[in-house]
C-alpha cells in the first residue's frame, strides 16, 4: 500500500465529476476544499490529536483531502503506513452524512470503500458507518413547520421511506450530543436552502442555520463554503448577516461574485464565498483579509466587514471607496425613499391570470391599463387596485423587480420603462418615483439616470441576487430630474477620478438590446 493511496485509488478523480450537480447541495471541487484548508494552520495537519468534523457529508471530499494531508504530517511521528492511517481514520477524522446516499459516497470517498467493516476498506472499522454517520433524522412540527429548519408540514410530511431533507446536524438543540467530543476544525460546505412551499419555488436557507450550529460547538476553527446572499440580508438572512458582520473571529473572506468562477457549471445568483472562522482571532484589532476572485485575478485586502452603521457588506473594497466619496457628497439622500413596495398597487404576479385582467377595456365600467410579468398589458377595474391608488394618474417610473444588476448576467433594460399617468403594474415590478410630481420631462430623465452606468453601479452595491427591493437602491444619490444626466457629469458631480471610473465601467455589463424606453 503506497502513500499515494488517493491518487492510484482514484483516476479520473470522480469527486470532479460530482461537483456539479444541483444549486441546492453543489458539491465540491477537491481544489476548492484544498483551497480552503490552505487558509488553516498547516501544523494541525502534523498533530496525530487534531480533530476534523464534516457535519454535511455529501462527497466526502473535505475528509478525503484532510486525510491525504494527515497522512503526510504523521509520517514522523506514526512512520508504519497502517498504524498511521488507523489512528487518522478512527481518532481524527468524522463525518454527518446528510443522507443515506451521501453517506455511502463520503465513506467510499474516505476509505475506498462504502462499508468500512469490509475487507476492501483502508482501515477496518467494527460498524459499517466508521466515523460518518448518517441518522434518518424526523422534522418536528408545531404549527405546520418544523421547529429547526422551518420546512412547511404541507411539502414534507412524508412517508419516512422517502428523503425528508432532515438534516441531523440542525434538527437538535445540542449537537455536541451528536459525537460527544470536541473539535478543532469543523469544514463543509452545507445544504444551501430548502423548498418552503410559497409561490414560484420559493425557498428559505439553510447554510446559516449550519454556520450557527456548527459555532455552538465552539471549535477552534470553522471553514465553510455558502452562498453569498446574507451579504445584503433577505429572506431569513437578516438576522444572520447582523451576526456575521459583528462576528469578531471572521479571519479571512474568500468572495466569488461569479459562481462559476468556483464552482464550474453550477449558476447560484449573488455567487458564493467561503471563510475561516478563528475563535482566538479579533479582527476589531487587524481586520479581516477579504480575497476577491474574479476569473484568474485576485484582489486581496484587509478591511472592516461592516462599513460605518450599514447593515451590509460590500464585497468588493475599491467600491467601499467608491460609495464613501459619493456618500460625502449626497449626504446619503438616497433614491431609496422613493421606492415603492413589493406590490406597489396591491396585485400579485398571478393576477394577469385571473378572470379580472382583461386584453381589452370592453365591457370595464372604470378600464385602467395594468403592466404584467413581459410587459403584457392589459386593462383591469379601478376597485381591483388596493393600494396607492393615488399613484394612478401620475408620472412614474417602473421597473423590473428580478433585474441583472449586479449580478455576472448583462443588463436586460427592464429598469428604465416609463409609466405614464392611468397606467398600473403588477408585483413584477417596482414603481420609482411616484412622489416626486414628476411630469413627462422628468420621468424620462429619471428613467435615462438608472440607465447610466453610475447609477447601476450604485445599484449593484446593495444587490446579492436579481431580485429589486427598496433597499437595494440605498446607495443611488437622488438628483435633479428636471434636467438629463449622463455619466460623465455624474461621474464629474463625485469628484471620480479615471481609476475609479474605469472600475465602474469595467464592472457594470452593457444593456441588452431592447426594453421600453
Amino acid at each position: 500500500m503506497s502513500e499515494d493511496l488517493y491518487t492510484s485509488t482514484y483516476n479520473p478523480d470522480v469527486l470532479n465529476c460530482l461537483a456539479n450537480l444541483s444549486n441546492d447541495e453543489v458539491f465540491t471541487p477537491p481544489e476548492v476544499a484544498n483551497a480552503m484548508l490552505d487558509m488553516l494552520p498547516q501544523e494541525l495537519f502534523r498533530s496525530p490529536n487534531a480533530k476534523f468534523l464534516d457535519p454535511a457529508c455529501k462527497s466526502g471530499v473535505f475528509l478525503r483531502e484532510i486525510a491525504k494531508r494527515l497522512i503526510i504530517g504523521l509520517a514522523d511521528s506514526i512512520p508504519d503506513l497502517q498504524q498511521r492511517l488507523d489512528h487518522i481514520f478512527h481518532n481524527q477524522i468524522y463525518g454527518i452524512g446528510i443522507t443515506a446516499l451521501t453517506s455511502l459516497l463520503a465513506r467510499r470517498s474516505l476509505y475506498c470503500s462504502k462499508y468500512p467493516n469490509s475487507k476492501y476498506s483502508v482501515s477496518v472499522f467494527d460498524t459499517v458507518d466508521g466515523n460518518i454517520r448518517f441518522k434518518n433524522t424526523q422534522h418536528v412540527w408545531k404549527n405546520g413547520k418544523c421547529i429547526f429548519c422551518g420546512a412547511p408540514q404541507s411539502e414534507y410530511d412524508r412517508s419516512t421511506d422517502l428523503e425528508q431533507y432532515a438534516y441531523e446536524f440542525i434538527h437538535t438543540v445540542k449537537p455536541e450530543e451528536i459525537l460527544n467530543m470536541k473539535f478543532d476544525v469543523i469544514i463543509s460546505n452545507p445544504p444551501y436552502q430548502l423548498n418552503d412551499g410559497g409561490a414560484q419555488a420559493s425557498a428559505s436557507p439553510l447554510y446559516n442555520l449550519f454556520v450557527k450550529q456548527a459555532q455552538k460547538l465552539n471549535p477552534q476553527y470553522l471553514v465553510m463554503i455558502i452562498p453569498a446572499r446574507w451579504y445584503a440580508g433577505g429572506k431569513g438572512l437578516d438576522e444572520f448577516r447582523n451576526e456575521m458582520l459583528n462576528d469578531i473571529h471572521i479571519k479571512e473572506l474568500h468572495d466569488f461574485p461569479i459562481t462559476n468562477d468556483c464552482f464550474p457549471g453550477v449558476n447560484i445568483r449573488g455567487g458564493v464565498c467561503y471563510f475561516l472562522w478563528d475563535r482566538t482571532y479579533n479582527n476589531q484589532q487587524t481586520l479581516t483579509k477579504v480575497v476577491t476572485h474574479n476569473k484568474n485575478t485576485q484582489q486581496s485586502m484587509l478591511r472592516q466587514l461592516r462599513y460605518e452603521n450599514l447593515n451590509i457588506f460590500i464585497r468588493n473594497g475599491f467600491a467601499l471607496e467608491i460609495l464613501k466619496k459619493i456618500n460625502s457628497i449626497s449626504k446619503n439622500n438616497s433614491l431609496m425613499y422613493h421606492i415603492s413596495p413589493r406590490k406597489p398597487f396591491g396585485l400579485n404576479t398571478d393576477f394577469i391570470k385571473s378572470q379580472k385582467f382583461h386584453l381589452t377595456k370592453l365591457g370595464l365600467k372604470n378600464p385602467i391599463k395594468c403592466y404584467g410579468k413581459n410587459l403584457q398589458i392589459g386593462f383591469i377595474e379601478e376597485f381591483d387596485i388596493t393600494a396607492h391608488k393615488e399613484w394612478i394618474n401620475v408620472w412614474k417610473v417602473m421597473t423590473s423587480r428580478a433585474n441583472n444588476i449586479g449580478t455576472e448576467l448583462n443588463d436586460d433594460n427592464l429598469n428604465t420603462i416609463i409609466c405614464k399617468p392611468g397606467y398600473v403594474c403588477t408585483e413584477s415590478y417596482l414603481i420609482i418615483g411616484a412622489d416626486l410630481s414628476l411630469n413627462e420631462t422628468s420621468s424620462k430623465n429619471l428613467s435615462q439616470y438608472l440607465k447610466t452606468k453610475f447609477a447601476r453601479f450604485c445599484h449593484s452595491l446593495a444587490k446579492s441576487s436579481q431580485d429589486a427591493t427598496a433597499k437595494t437602491y440605498r446607495f443611488v444619490p437622488m438628483q435633479d430630474f428636471s434636467k438629463p444626466w449622463t455619466d460623465e457629469e455624474l461621474y464629474k458631480k463625485y469628484n471620480l477620478t479615471n481609476e475609479e471610473i474605469t472600475f465602474i465601467e469595467s464592472m457594470i455589463k452593457p444593456m441588452e438590446l431592447g426594453g421600453n424606453k
